[in-house]
């Protein structure tokens, strides 16, 4: 754990694997979703717009390469030494035919100054076989998988259209650490139905799980959404945080999340011309400092309530 944060943050993770500064580009590879295209469901997880979280560099269409090229002009001047993750951000990019995989993961990593793979995917579209190429892949490069869990309740994944269960996510994560690879997960905070009580046990079933990373959001409601629809119909159905609320909430979560999980993110950021609500005014990093002064003020950390799980 960082010695000056309460919790162990994402540089502190990545510095036990580089030497040097590193940079996610996000890319967006041309995939889709299995509960998009029928194979699982239509019309995709009830929350999701994928243009919520792809920046302007990263544009479907354009090849890997290409926005990589962009990606790294966009960084470089912050960092022009920097090293940079390929970070297959967008839909599902894990669903698709196994040599088709590999072109594409190949590609970025052939791009000059990319030192390896974040590539982020559901619990449900990682077969054996690939787990298996990206084990060896992972002998010469990083290989970082990131699973979109969301949440450890079955009654909640049903209602957003996931199309996957909890158990099928905790499978899923513990095949990836079976063959040595680094596993992330990500989780969205205030589902509806879900209450700061139920939040908190989930950091209580996450822990059990051997995951590296994991990213928390604040659920936000996105236009063009079925579920900024079904909030317009019944908005009572729904606890949308305050700032503070959340805050509290996301202290609580740390609490109980087993010591050694990185935590790389704590706010979703979406554009405020799609954002329905909340619209907290905040950065990922201005939270992170109130969250740490916070659990400074708690005198509190990662973990301290693990143990009595």
């Amino acid at each position: 754990m960082n010695r000056l944060a309460p919790y162990t943050d994402f540089p502190t993770f990545l510095k036990r694997h580089f030497p040097f500064k590193v940079q996610k580009i996000s890319l967006d590879a041309g995939f889709t979703c299995p509960n998009r295209d029928g194979s699982k469901g239509w019309g995709g997880c009830t929350y999701c717009n994928n243009q919520t979280f792809n920046p302007d560099y990263c544009r479907r269409g354009q090849g890997i390469a290409r926005q990589l090229e962009e990606g790294k002009r966009f960084f470089a001047h912050k960092y022009p030494e920097m090293k940079y993750l390929a970070y297959f951000q967008a839909y599902t990019n894990t669903y698709g035919e196994l040599e088709d995989l590999k072109r594409k993961y190949e590609e970025a990593l052939a791009a000059d100054g990319v030192a390896g793979l974040v590539i982020g995917t559901r619990p449900d579209c990682m077969p054996d076989k690939l787990l298996d190429y990206l084990a060896g892949l992972k002998e010469r490069t990083f290989v970082l998988v990131e699973y979109g869990l969301e949440t450890t309740c079955d009654r909640t994944l049903a209602r957003i259209n996931r199309g996957h269960t909890w158990a099928e996510s905790a499978d899923a994560v513990r095949r990836t650490h079976e063959r040595g690879l680094l596993c992330g997960g990500h989780v969205i905070l205030g589902l509806p139905g879900e209450t700061q009580e139920d939040i908190w046990k989930q950091a209580e079933d996450i822990s059990r799980l051997p995951l590296d990373t994991l990213k928390l959001h604040q659920l936000q409601l996105i236009r063009g959404t079925r579920m900024a629809r079904e909030y317009e119909e019944c908005p009572a159905d729904f606890h949308l945080f305050g700032a503070d609320e959340y805050l509290e909430t996301v202290v609580g979560y740390i609490e109980r999340l087993r010591p050694g999980i990185a935590l790389e993110r704590f706010l979703s950021q979406s554009p405020k011309e799609l954002l329905v609500a909340p619209d907290w005014g905040l950065k990922n990093y201005e939270f992170a400092h109130r969250l740490q002064r916070r659990m400074r003020e708690l005198d509190t950390y990662q973990g301290k309530k693990y143990a009595e799980i």
